[in-house]
C-alpha cells in the first residue's frame, strides 16, 4: 500500500478530531477525501505527511512510518497545502529552483524547474514575482511545488481554488495524467472535482469514514438510507412564485429558491410531483420555462450521508 492508516484517533483537548480512522489507498488511486468543515481531513493529511502525530494509532507512506520516518517521507510526498503558502517577493522561477534545492535535486533543477513549469502552465508567467500573479497562477506555483521532486503521493488541500473554468479543466486534466503512477488524495468541497478527477471518494464526519468507495458505491450507499427528503424537482418560471404557494403543491415537502426564478422542490422518496406542478402553473397562467427530476449525484449523497439538508442557502 502506498499510504496506510490504522486506527488513527487525534485529540484537540476534550475534542476528537479523528476517531479511529482506518483507510488504505494504492498507487494509482486518486481519492477524493471530502467532509463538512471540522470533520478532521486537514488534521488527516497533516498527519500522513508529519506536521501531527496522531495520538493513537500509527500511518505508513510507501513502508515508512510517519513519526519515525517523517524525514524520509516528506521526500516520497507533494503537499499544497489549502492555504498555499509561498514567498511573493520570489520569482517564479527562482522560487521552484529554491524548492527544488530543498529537495536536493543536484543537477536535474534546472531540467525539473523547466518541466514542471511547462506542466502546471506556468510558462508565460515565469519571469514574475509570486506577488504580482492572478490567484490563479499563484496556485499553479503550489502546484508546481508539489510536482517538483517526481513525488510517489500527492496530496492537494483544495487543488482548484482561484481557477477559472478553463483552468480547472487543464488542472483537473494534469491531476488526472499524473495519478496514473502515482496515489493522489485530493480534498475539496467541489463535489464536482470529485466526480470529474477521483475514482475512489472516502467520505468522513465528526472524525469517523462514513463512507469509502466508488461513486457507483457511494451512491448505492446512499440510496439505502431512510430519508423523507429524497426526490427533487428543478423547476423554472418566467416569473418569481410565493414560495409558500410553491409548499402548498400536493407532495412537496419544502421548497428551496436558487436565484431568479429557479426553484428546487423536495418529496418524499419515490413520489414525482411533476404533474401538480405543471397543473399548478397552468391553474395561475405561469409559463414554465424547464421541469426536471435531479439524478442522483455525489452533492447529494454527501449531504444525506453527512446528514446534511439542503437548505435555501446551499
Amino acid at each position: 500500500m502506498s499510504v496506510t492508516v490504522s486506527s488513527v484517533t487525534k485529540l484537540y483537548g476534550a475534542q476528537k478530531a479523528l476517531d479511529n480512522v482506518s483507510f488504505n489507498i494504492d498507487r494509482g488511486e486518486i481519492v477524493g477525501f471530502i467532509g463538512p468543515n471540522g470533520a478532521g481531513k486537514s488534521t488527516m493529511m497533516k498527519i500522513i505527511t508529519g506536521f501531527l502525530t496522531p495520538d493513537a494509532g500509527e500511518v505508513s507512506v510507501c513502508g515508512l512510518s510517519s513519526v519515525t520516518g517523517a524525514t524520509e517521507i516528506r521526500r516520497l510526498i507533494g503537499y499544497l497545502p489549502e492555504n498555499n503558502p509561498l514567498y511573493p517577493e520570489m520569482y517564479v522561477r527562482e522560487y521552484l529552483g529554491y524548492v527544488a534545492d530543498i529537495y536536493r535535486l543536484g543537477s536535474k533543477t534546472k531540467s525539473a524547474v523547466n518541466d514542471v513549469i511547462e506542466m502546471t502552465g506556468l510558462t508565460p508567467e515565469q519571469g514574475k514575482k509570486i506577488g504580482a500573479l492572478s490567484k490563479g497562477y499563484r496556485q499553479r506555483v503550489g502546484l508546481a511545488q508539489a510536482l517538483i521532486h517526481d513525488p510517489q503521493v500527492l496530496i492537494l488541500d483544495e487543488a482548484t481554488t482561484g481557477l477559472d473554468p478553463n483552468q480547472i479543466i487543464e488542472i483537473r486534466n494534469l491531476i488526472s495524467g499524473v495519478g496514473s503512477d502515482k496515489t493522489v488524495i485530493l480534498s475539496t468541497h467541489i463535489m464536482q472535482e470529485v466526480e470529474a478527477i477521483c475514482n475512489r471518494v472516502i467520505i468522513t464526519d465528526h472524525g469517523k469514514i462514513i463512507a469509502d468507495g466508488t461513486r457507483e458505491k457511494i451512491l448505492k450507499l446512499h440510496a439505502t438510507i431512510p430519508s423523507e427528503k429524497n426526490d427533487s424537482i428543478a423547476v423554472e418560471f418566467s416569473t418569481r412564485v410565493d414560495e409558500q404557494d410553491l409548499k402548498a403543491i400536493t407532495g412537496v415537502l419544502s421548497v428551496i429558491s436558487e436565484g431568479g426564478n429557479k426553484y428546487t422542490l423536495l418529496s418524499s422518496g419515490g413520489t414525482d410531483i411533476r404533474r401538480d406542478v405543471f397543473n399548478f402553473a397552468v391553474e395561475r397562467g405561469l409559463e414554465v420555462l424547464s421541469l426536471h427530476k435531479r439524478e442522483e449525484n455525489l452533492e447529494n449523497a454527501f449531504r444525506k450521508l453527512t446528514r446534511k439538508q439542503p437548505t435555501a442557502d446551499s
